[in-house]
């Protein structure tokens, strides 16, 4: 895609837009006149995303939502208001997470980087998935992680109560957001909205490990400034997004894990078909919907 591919009229909603790779993804669609939705927790990091992004879209306009993931409540709410305002969607990121060294609980009683990384998304995409449809050719891009390759979901500690690690839980979250988008995709089928997860690869000066300990952010700065082969700055990172988000080459391309702005191979184990259905019936009860999303085609 290049910078005269024109996206007028097209209605963006990013989570964790407020920096890293979300603002960078908000910068490079507001640059081709979408009109934004960013999603963040701070006020003030919102109000100076805005002010950059009213300045780059020409007659699209930005809003900021201030929303906390790791509350359901807020999420509905995120949702409500979003839709009161709205009555279309064309491209949904469901960018925002977290990494966390000790093992927390939401407001829900849910441990929170599940909670945030892939819940959250669950739940936003369903709360809006009727202005997706109705919005169609729409578009569903879920940021996952290479990490994911390195776990498997364990069901009988999903939450990580007997046995937590940070890493760990992070990488099961990332290995979930895959699980969600290759069956999301197969419940939009003939839909015409397209569901893709992404891995952005190791893009260091992200906010991700805001909540890490001292000790662990002091190291991820050191790893950062080393000249590593695999590291990606935050345009090179985001960009895989951006493809998957508005590039024409992948408008009917759905149900895939794009790494480095292709369609790439995920783990073995995200390919378990089984799995990934019990986790939208598990992931469904945690957060109170059907399992059988009402999509109408």
């Amino acid at each position: 895609m290049t910078s005269s591919d024109s996206l007028d009229g097209t209605v963006a909603l990013v989570t964790g837009g407020t920096s890293g790779l979300g603002a960078e993804t908000a910068r490079a669609l507001a640059d081709r006149g979408a009109s934004l939705a960013i999603v963040g927790r701070d006020r003030k990091r919102g109000d100076d995303v805005l002010a950059d992004l009213d300045g780059r879209n020409g007659d699209g306009w930005c809003e900021f939502y201030r929303a906390d993931l790791s509350s359901q409540e807020s999420v509905r709410r995120l949702a409500d208001r979003f839709r009161e305002r709205h009555d279309r969607l064309d491209v949904l990121v469901n960018n925002a997470g977290v990494t966390r060294d000790e093992r927390r609980e939401t407001v829900d009683g849910i441990e929170s980087t599940f909670a945030i990384n892939h819940l959250a998304p669950y739940l936003l995409t369903h709360e809006l998935v009727d202005l997706l449809v109705e919005s169609a050719p729409a578009r569903v891009v879920t940021v996952s992680s290479g990490l994911h390759t390195r776990v498997e979901l364990d069901f009988s500690d999903l939450l990580g109560e007997h046995d937590y690690s940070g890493l760990q839980a992070y990488g099961r979250s990332k290995l979930a957001n895959v699980y969600f988008t290759y069956e999301l995709a197969d419940r939009l089928h003939g839909s015409g909205v397209v569901a893709n997860a992404v891995d952005p690869g190791f893009v260091p000066s992200t906010s991700l490990a805001r909540e890490a300990s001292l000790r662990n952010r002091l190291l991820l700065g050191a790893f950062s400034k080393l000249p590593l082969p695999f590291k990606n700055d935050l345009q090179t990172g985001a960009e895989t997004l951006i493809r998957a988000a508005v590039a024409p080459e992948f408008a009917d391309v759905t149900g895939q894990y794009l790494e480095d702005g292709e369609v790439s191979a995920s783990s073995e184990a995200s390919l378990d078909e089984e799995a990934r259905r019990r986790l939208w019936d598990v992931s469904a009860g945690f957060v109170g919907v059907s399992p059988d999303w009402d999509i109408e085609r």
